[in-house]
């Protein structure tokens, strides 16, 4: 008999190091947890999954969560984001295989596709954006202005004025404002969220510690201004592609939310172009490398656009929008220099 999801987490967890040494290899264990950089199999340690603990609860064995992010899930959302599976019936086969159980056939996996996420992580993304608000007149719009940037008039931004958060799962919840950016597919289907803390007493983010944490279904997608064509602008944080748009707004960009996201987007099927706005470091560095070589390879034309300082954000901020214009208008192809910039004015 096939198993439930929620019966192959359990059996997953019971396997946790296991589970771990094969799709985390490049890990390491420490103590009850297993440590490696994300999701992606890159050495580090920010990303931490629990190995051994109670069968339920807080703690239970198979959690586990990327500090640098604030992702986290199972086991079986573990392997959804390491092999890069969207459908719910393939997860649990890529489980089964892995566990030496029968897996579906290709119809019985169709009918199951049906079924929501039993994790709803999808679907509690999309009722907190439901109930934020329009941005403007709100500490979101505030903290964009503080950032040299103006929040769109239309787009995926939104704003909540009590939104939770918690610490870790042994802390008590908080209340702060943020701002809610929708993070969708190319179908423009929400999968996903990304909050940003906000302090209401300043334009910056919450003194807490971690201000941005995303929740979903992140790989391939990203939070998406302006209709594709044939071309895309993609980075890393909101911040830095809004302060690309503020001088292109025709542009259509994507943020992808982080470096390792960024590698991983999927390609819009008109693609042509694609301009790559790398973060001036080296995990922005390497992201872009990736995200070339993978565009490259299906004829997609890559430019890496390239700021004066860690990030086109801290461009705008420092040199303003029109040394930021002349900038990037050196580094566009010169036909989309003429379609998607104008003269400066202030």
């Amino acid at each position: 008999m096939l198993q439930s999801a929620s019966q192959l987490a359990h059996r997953l967890a019971r396997n946790a190091e296991a589970v771990c040494r094969y799709y985390l290899s490049n890990g390491r264990c420490q103590g009850r947890y297993w440590l490696v950089g994300d999701v992606f199999n890159t050495p580090g340690r920010s990303l931490f999954v629990r190995l051994r603990g109670p069968e339920s609860g807080k703690g239970a064995a198979g959690k586990w969560t990327d500090a640098s992010t604030g992702e986290h899930g199972d086991l079986l959302d573990l392997i959804a984001k390491t092999r890069g599976l969207s459908r719910l019936c393939d997860v649990l086969d890529e489980a089964r295989t892995f566990l030496s159980l029968p897996t579906l056939s290709s119809d019985s996996c169709a009918r199951q596709d049906q079924v929501p996420d039993p994790h709803g992580s999808s679907q509690s993304a999309r009722r907190l954006y439901a109930m934020s608000q329009p941005i403007h007149g709100t500490f979101a719009e505030g903290y964009l202005a503080g950032r040299k940037i103006t929040a769109p008039s239309d787009g995926p931004l939104r704003f909540h004025p009590r939104c939770y958060y918690r610490p870790d799962a042994n802390s008590p919840t908080e209340t702060w404002p943020a701002m809610i950016a929708a993070v969708s597919d190319l179908s423009g289907k929400i999968t996903g969220v990304h909050r940003t803390w906000l302090d209401p007493s300043s334009s910056g983010k919450a003194p807490i510690a971690t201000p941005r944490r995303a929740m979903g279904h992140l790989i391939g997608h990203g939070v998406r201004f302006g209709t594709v064509d044939d071309v895309l602008a993609v980075g890393e944080g909101i911040e830095t592609m809004l302060s690309l748009r503020s001088i292109a707004p025709a542009l259509p960009i994507q943020a992808a939310l982080s470096a390792n996201h960024l590698s991983a987007i999927l390609f819009p099927a008109t693609l042509r172009r694609l301009y790559i706005a790398r973060d001036n470091d080296p995990s922005g560095d390497a992201a872009a490398s990736r995200l070339r070589t993978r565009a490259e390879t299906v004829g997609i034309e890559v430019l890496v656009l390239s700021p004066a300082f860690n990030d086109f954000n801290e461009d705008l901020c420092r040199i303003g929008a029109e040394d930021l214009q002349h900038g990037v208008r050196l580094q566009l192809a010169p036909e989309d220099a003429v379609r998607f910039l104008s003269e400066y004015r202030p």
